[in-house]
């Protein structure tokens, strides 16, 4: 599987784990999550929603590994503090490849990597999980692999 293929999946995605395998590398795993069959009421305050339909993780499919063999940078962001607006353009749904970003225009204008690298093409990742956004700018194109749960 590569990357644009997840371009193409719609749905709900959790952060499952991401970590620096190797120095200045970096592992992520996603997790597919699934509207719940059951619903429940939510308590906000002193009010009720009722008959919600939570959003769980799918424990019979395989978690999704996306792998950067090195990274320019990376961050997360508390999904409740992102903004969307029509200054980026991007193609994907939850997983999406970026032609101009504010992340790009960090990059470009807060770190010397164009001149380190003048030749070289980095592109801007983004993962929109529940609850986590991810974007990483890396010269790789990332590695996908399914894992099997057990």
């Amino acid at each position: 599987m590569e990357y644009k293929d997840l371009m193409e999946l719609k749905g709900y995605f959790y952060l499952h784990s991401l970590f620096e395998h190797e120095t200045n590398s970096l592992r992520i795993f996603i997790e597919r999550c699934k509207v719940s069959q059951r619903s429940e009421d939510i308590e906000i305050g002193e009010h009720i929603i009722t008959e919600a339909f939570p959003i769980e993780v799918d424990e019979e499919l395989p978690l999704l590994q996306i792998e950067f063999d090195s990274y320019v940078s990376y961050n997360i962001i508390n999904e409740s503090f992102t903004v969307l607006d029509n200054y980026e353009i991007f193609e994907g749904n939850a997983f999406r490849i970026f032609k101009k970003s504010r992340y790009l225009d960090f990059i470009n204008k807060g770190t010397i990597v164009t001149d380190v690298f003048p030749e070289e093409q980095f592109v801007h990742y983004e993962i929109a999980c529940l609850d986590h956004i991810i974007d990483i700018i890396s010269f790789d194109e990332p590695i996908v692999t399914e894992i099997k749960r057990e």
